[in-house]
């Protein structure tokens, strides 16, 4: 069950948050660099080094990963250790990468930054805590389960206003007079009252109630928080968070992506890569593959079809077309030795060239270069019926090639083991997503183009 005008309104406005203390501290090393240097207008390569550095040393050291529940404690430590990477990073600069270089004032634009970015840090940080206290920038919040963990937890959002949770109540199978209704009525009610977030009490429920209220939360994109008992602690895919020092939870591990920077890293490689694909690829390519594809056969060089993306949305994708025109390309996949496949179609797709405009979509935004594959919307109904889990595939945008595809399972699905093969890998690369398995991905994708795919057909 998912309510897509929910999936938009989740969150409101606090995912603007960090890019905006992000920008704040940019704008403020700007002014600093400009006011207190004695080299003002030579200093552009300094001024672009340390900007970048300041947001790359930030994503290495979690400057910006603090939460409502965060303690002032953790923000000095995270602050700390962010200021000793710039500081190293700061002075490189000057003997690294501009030796003999000299930039006036070096100690007091340094002393300047980290004092004027981290007073803006506990500014923000007690800000935010006065906000939410007068009930602005809030989450709704329920409890599934009923017992004295649970009650604490509820003590506590009612004491600390300053967090920022609208309690609504709990739900419990049990007799309680105070319960809005039974676990089973809890997952209506919570796609009708916009609930943020659910905090879930372990001991209460078997595995398979678990597992339930987990995917519910993660196809909603609602933030499950579970109260454990001492057996479940040390579980590796669960973040251990404290509320109030003594009150622990284990929150359900976040996705790569649910982090600002992660996004904003994969999609500056994203938009670098693809344009340079288009300007010293596509500029030549497409000419010629215009000519041989018109030469065959009647209709458009480049096919374009409707597919799924990020959360569901559908887009309309580019290829190259390799295929006569024909009513079944939305509902079936091309097998081997498939007559609608033309002879410069085989070449095509067994090199992997009919992928090519897909990089425009990038550009767009609709895929990334990395990424689950897009299926059409037929398929993906079917799927889901298949595979548990499967919409999990859509938490990120869909890519052009991707670990599936690199580890064989690509082309037609015979089996129902080879679409779950697919899904596995597509799941395994969204929970594990790093800049390195990008990389690592796009280079298996051009050996393989050259050794050539049995499955490219």
């Amino acid at each position: 069950m998912t309510n897509p005008k929910l999936l938009k309104l989740r969150n409101r406005y606090s995912y603007l948050i960090r890019p905006l203390q992000l920008i704040l501290d940019c704008l403020a090393i700007l002014f600093i660099v400009f006011m207190v240097s004695d080299e003002q207008f030579l200093n552009f390569p300094f001024l672009v080094y340390i900007l970048l550095y300041w947001i790359l040393s930030s994503v290495f050291t979690g400057y910006y990963r603090v939460y409502r529940y965060t303690r002032i404690l953790r923000v000095l430590l995270i602050s700390l250790r962010h200021f000793i990477v710039f500081i190293f990073g700061f002075f490189a600069f000057f003997g690294l990468f501009r030796e003999g270089a000299h930039i006036g004032n070096q100690f007091l634009i340094l002393t300047s930054i980290v004092l004027v970015t981290f007073s803006l840090k506990i500014i923000t940080f007690y800000f935010l805590k006065i906000y939410r206290k007068s009930g602005k920038n809030y989450r709704n919040v329920i409890i599934l389960g009923n017992n004295n963990s649970t009650k604490r937890i509820v003590k506590l959002f009612d004491n600390k206003r300053s967090l920022g949770y609208k309690y609504l109540g709990f739900f419990t199978d049990s007799k309680s007079s105070d319960k809005i209704g039974a676990i089973e009525d809890s997952f209506n009610y919570i796609l009708e009252n916009s609930v943020d977030e659910i905090y879930c009490s372990l001991p209460e429920f078997d595995k398979e109630q678990v597992k339930r209220i987990t995917k519910f939360a993660a196809i909603n994109s609602i933030s499950l928080k579970l109260i454990p008992d001492f057996d479940q602690l040390y579980s590796k895919v669960r973040d251990v968070e404290y509320y109030d020092d003594a009150l622990m939870v284990l929150g359900v591990k976040k996705l790569p992506f649910e982090f600002l920077e992660n996004y904003a890293v994969k999609r500056a490689f994203d938009i670098m890569f693809s344009f340079l694909m288009c300007v010293l690829v596509l500029s030549w390519l497409y000419p010629i593959m215009w000519i041989i594809i018109k030469l065959e056969s009647k209709g458009p060089a480049v096919f374009k079809q409707k597919r799924e993306g990020l959360n569901g949305e559908e887009f309309v994708c580019y290829k190259f077309r390799s295929m006569r025109l024909n009513k079944q390309s939305d509902k079936v996949h091309a097998s081997k030795n498939d007559p609608r496949v033309t002879r410069s179609g085989s070449f095509i797709r067994k090199t992997s060239i009919d992928e090519l405009p897909q990089f425009f979509n990038v550009l767009k935004g609709d895929m990334s270069v990395v990424g689950p594959r897009p299926h059409v919307e037929a398929l993906s109904k079917e799927y889901q019926e298949e595979v548990d889990d499967y919409l999990k595939r859509h938490a990120m945008k869909p890519g052009i090639t991707g670990l599936a595809q690199v580890s064989g399972y690509r082309g037609e699905v015979k089996k129902r083991a080879d679409i779950k093969n697919r899904v596995r890998m597509d799941i395994f690369y969204i929970e594990n997503w790093s800049f390195l398995l990008d990389v690592k991905i796009i280079f298996m994708t051009v050996l393989n183009i050259f050794k050539g795919e049995e499955k490219a057909y």
